[in-house]
């Protein structure tokens, strides 16, 4: 039997384990990258480690999310993560010189090798042919100290790919949209996709790394496009051509599915609010009016995209009554438009240019208004992520986006009577790497700056043989890492405080939770009852490290999202799951829970009896966890037990 690609590189890294689905594996990582929203966090908790310097090849901190210099929190978080990046032997990409994603593809992405990244839109290296897994910064802390990344063997799910896009105005963005469509957010749980197929030769690197970016909204682990002669372009492009190889799947490799996609039957889709799976074809919606329109972002930034934008652009206005957006990927995208001539013809539009990072599509600026509606080129819609809970936010294509802006609704782009370039890949992008500082070799006489607001990482007692706590909060299915821990221009600069922080826990849904939670702690703690696909979205960790620090002693859901139950984990929280989903319905918020023999349950049959005293109902729930994981659960997490492998 042959390998596909995910084995044969799982393979060439393995350090424990086998490549049974479902099995632990234990994987030598090559690269990590950080950013400043969670970054702060898994740098102080590295630090906390005690070690002199980082144990992987390569590693990076990025300064991309909180970029808005309102007060001394993000300046002061922006020097420490530079002088801590100076310190322990990291590469440090200053504020102004992207998101983390796009500049990663750009500069150090490289086929055949794993990168571990604390934001979950780290699969975007899949479009180069490399495994990138999103982890919580926990987890990236302790392979910068030396240890292997582990993770339960994923099943490999096939993508194959036949025709060619019906450009310009079928793009990428709609090839990851129709997955979407046809998988919904829960469908790529458990799962890597790998891409294949004739169809495959018609996307670019930039255009794959649209579709595995995205691939995040699925929930599957990471996905993963060939290695081939347009990876080589790329890469020779970018000046790296020594670090390209060719990476296919055997003939005879195996797949748990397979999913087929025809590229020339996509039309131009559209993601309606308030998720990215909520999907139609635009010509459903033509007539729509806008308010606002939103384009770059890590999902739609290349140079290629934002040269078809310009076109459609060029000699136009934004319509009345609509503001555009445009947030390039990267200062080398940023600066290859200027020198070109094409910035002008976005500006002349009447568009309003962002610096090179994040910026709305986490919420930081660019809120639409009260009950407005909001078409952006980005890969989350989330209720209330755009910094707003009552506005409306649909995603589409850059390209569609930018026939809107120009006329006002929402319009089938076949139809607008516009045109757009459909630009070749450059052959030499503009290198220009004065935004990245180098590590340096001698780094022990460098002192790691902290402002005031950088506070110490909090720690877990492990738990007792009895948890007694109340259901703090009972919550739907889907509930994301944003209505737990939500992000904006408020909360986000207390990434690295975590009693300040822990503040806005819940904050949308219930905004008395913090000051419930600190209540319960006192008598024991709180328990949180969930459904499906808990903690789906971005993998900050802070969506559990702030419930752990007020009290919240377990969560019980119909199921959990891979990278926020790893977290859980990390942080000591036990994540339980309900065996029959009817008792889930027969507990109410306010309810007290015994749950009896933790530790033997835990480590036995992680069969647990829990007692609800207010209903006077008794029933079963459980864990499905390794031994590692059953290790930090008894440490108090995975701080804690890390040191005992280090020192």
């Amino acid at each position: 039997m042959g390998e596909n690609i995910v084995e044969k590189i799982f393979k060439a890294h393995k350090e424990y384990g086998n490549l049974k689905p479902g099995t632990p594996v234990g994987l030598r990582v090559d690269q990590v990258y950080t950013q400043d929203a969670t970054g702060t966090m898994t740098w102080l908790q590295f630090e906390a480690i005690g070690i002199e310097r980082i144990k992987v090849p390569l590693a990076v901190s990025y300064v991309d999310h909180n970029m808005i210099q309102s007060n001394f929190m993000n300046p002061d978080d922006h020097l420490f993560l530079e002088t801590v990046a100076a310190r322990y032997g990291a590469y440090f990409s200053r504020p102004g010189n992207g998101i983390s994603h796009q500049i990663h593809l750009e500069r150090f992405a490289a086929p055949g090798k794993i990168a571990l990244g604390t934001d979950s839109h780290t699969p975007t290296g899949g479009g180069m042919g490399m495994i990138a897994i999103a982890a919580g910064g926990l987890d990236a802390a302790a392979v910068m100290a030396g240890l292997p990344f582990e993770i339960n063997m994923p099943q490999v799910m096939l993508v194959k790919l036949t025709g060619k896009l019906n450009r310009p105005w079928v793009t990428a963005m709609d090839v990851i949209l129709d997955i979407l469509r046809k998988l919904a957010v829960k469908g790529g749980i458990g799962k890597i996709l790998e891409y294949s197929g004739p169809g495959v030769k018609d996307l670019s690197v930039t255009e794959r790394a649209t579709i595995t970016n995205m691939g995040a909204e699925l929930g599957s682990t990471t996905s993963i496009f060939p290695s081939d002669k347009r990876t080589r372009h790329y890469l020779k492009a970018q000046g790296r051509e020594s670090e390209w190889m060719e990476i296919y799947a055997d003939k005879d490799a195996a797949y748990s599915d397979i999913l087929e996609i025809d590229l020339n039957s996509i039309e131009p889709l559209i993601a309606q609010p308030h998720s990215p799976d909520n999907i139609v074809p635009i010509r459903e919606l033509t007539g729509t009016k806008i308010d606002q329109v939103c384009i770059g972002s890590c999902t739609n930034s290349s140079f290629q995209i934002m040269k078809s934008v310009g076109s459609i652009l060029k000699g136009r206005s934004v319509a009345k009554g609509v503001s555009l957006l445009i947030n390039p990927g990267s200062k080398q995208l940023y600066e290859m438009l200027s020198r070109k001539g094409l910035l002008s013809d976005i500006i002349g539009s009447g568009a309003r240019i962002l610096e090179c990072s994040c910026g709305p599509c986490i919420g930081m600026g660019g809120s639409p208004g009260t009950g407005q509606i909001s078409i952006r080129s980005y890969n989350r819609n989330f209720k209330g992520r755009s910094g707003n809970k009552d506005a409306f936010v649909y995603l589409a294509n850059p390209l569609a986006c930018a026939v809107f802006a120009v006329k006002g609704k929402i319009i089938d782009p076949r139809d607008s009577h516009l045109t757009a370039e459909i630009p070749r890949e450059p052959s030499q992008y503009l290198i220009n790497d004065n935004m990245l500082i180098k590590p340096q070799e001698d780094t022990k006489h460098i002192h790691v700056k902290k402002g005031p607001n950088i506070k110490e990482v909090p720690v877990k007692e492990p738990p007792g043989d009895q948890i007694e706590a109340d259901v703090l909060l009972k919550l739907g299915d889907n509930i994301t890492t944003d209505d737990i821990m939500p992000a904006g221009l408020t909360i986000l600069p207390l990434r690295s405080n975590i009693p300040a922080i822990s503040e806005y826990v819940f904050y949308n849904i219930d905004n008395t939770f913090s000051k419930r939670a600190k209540e319960s702690k006192i008598k024991g703690g709180a328990i949180i009852i969930a459904g499906e696909n808990y903690g789906q979205g971005s993998s900050r960790e802070h969506a559990a490290i702030a419930p752990m620090y007020l009290g919240i002693q377990a969560v019980i859901a119909k199921s959990f999202a891979r990278i926020h139950q790893s977290n859980l984990i990390n942080f000591g929280i036990i994540p339980l799951q309900f065996n029959i989903m009817g008792d889930y319905r027969k507990i109410e918020q306010g309810d007290r829970l015994i749950i009896k023999d933790v530790k033997e349950s835990l480590t036995g049959s992680q069969r647990y009896d829990v007692f609800n005293m207010t209903k006077n109902h008794s029933f079963e729930v459980s864990s499905n966890l390794n031994d590692r994981e059953k290790e930090i659960i008894l440490s108090g997490g995975l701080l804690q037990n890390i040191k005992k492998y280090i020192h």
